[in-house]
């Protein structure tokens, strides 16, 4: 499991980087590599490089969902919401062969929660002014994005739970509160924090007791924490450029091995 690569900030070559995962991840037999969001700053180029990898680790799969980044460019909010290939799990389930197991993607959203310290702040106005995001189309506002998000979230638990699975979830945006940095002299992290996504997720997670979810997005680093019935994880590269170096390794591949969680699922 990883999460946020952003192999174009971090100006890596894909098919280097495709090379060299595959090769670490077949001598380590995984069966089942997870890509929680923000592979590239394009959804066509986050895409190619999951579609080689695939290609390159078969007969083991790759699952990605997308990240803000990955939605920040060609791509629609509809082409977003369906299943253009397998390697794309946003709204996917894969039941893992002899285990009870079944894996559950969704890209997640946010609905401003996480910035309840604030009272009375526009947010929206602030994303369309500061924010990333700004770039992205979409047919609602985020708070009803963020619904229709935790309407499929249900959907799918309770299936599982029929099926009486195991669930490991995957989403991009933040699940829970404890996750969220809070500051008093940085204005804009605060208002930020209302586009890191939102507690409904984790909520929804704990109450259909899902054991273990991977996210992304923030690039701290967070050892795995449970709550609940349900233990997160956090495994996300982030960024290393000449303003901001979040990596505690000399290079992509070296974090990337750090950041890797291997879990033996059976």
């Amino acid at each position: 499991m990883i999460s946020d690569l952003h192999l174009d900030i971090n100006q890596q070559d894909a098919e280097a980087v495709a090379q060299q995962q595959a090769a670490y991840l077949t001598q380590r037999n995984v069966g089942l590599y997870l890509i929680a969001g923000d592979v590239t700053n394009y959804f066509s180029q986050s895409l190619a490089f999951v579609t080689r990898l695939q290609a390159l680790l078969a007969p083991a799969k790759v699952r990605f969902i997308a990240g803000n980044h990955d939605m920040l460019h060609d791509i629609t909010y509809a082409g977003l919401e369906s299943s253009q290939t397998p390697v794309y799990f946003h709204r996917g389930s894969l039941d893992l062969p002899g285990t009870n197991w079944r894996v559950i993607g969704n890209n997640g959203w946010y609905d401003y929660q996480f910035a309840n310290n604030l009272v009375g702040r526009n947010f929206l106005s602030w994303k369309r002014a500061f924010w990333i995001d700004s770039t992205i189309v979409q047919p609602q506002s985020d708070p009803e994005r963020l619904n229709q998000v935790v309407e499929q979230m249900t959907e799918q638990l309770i299936q599982a739970q029929v099926a009486g699975k195991r669930v490991l979830f995957m989403t991009h945006f933040v699940p829970r509160q404890d996750y969220i940095r809070y500051t008093d002299d940085n204005r804009f992290w605060n208002m930020a924090n209302a586009m890191l996504g939102s507690p409904r997720i984790g909520a929804v997670l704990e109450k259909y007791s899902v054991a273990d979810t991977l996210f992304g997005h923030v690039h701290s680093r967070f050892a795995p924490a449970t709550f609940g019935p349900t233990t997160y994880y956090n495994q996300a590269v982030g960024y290393h450029n000449r303003r901001l170096n979040e990596w505690s390794q000399p290079d992509f591949f070296v974090e990337w091995q750090r950041q890797l969680r291997i879990l033996n699922l059976k």
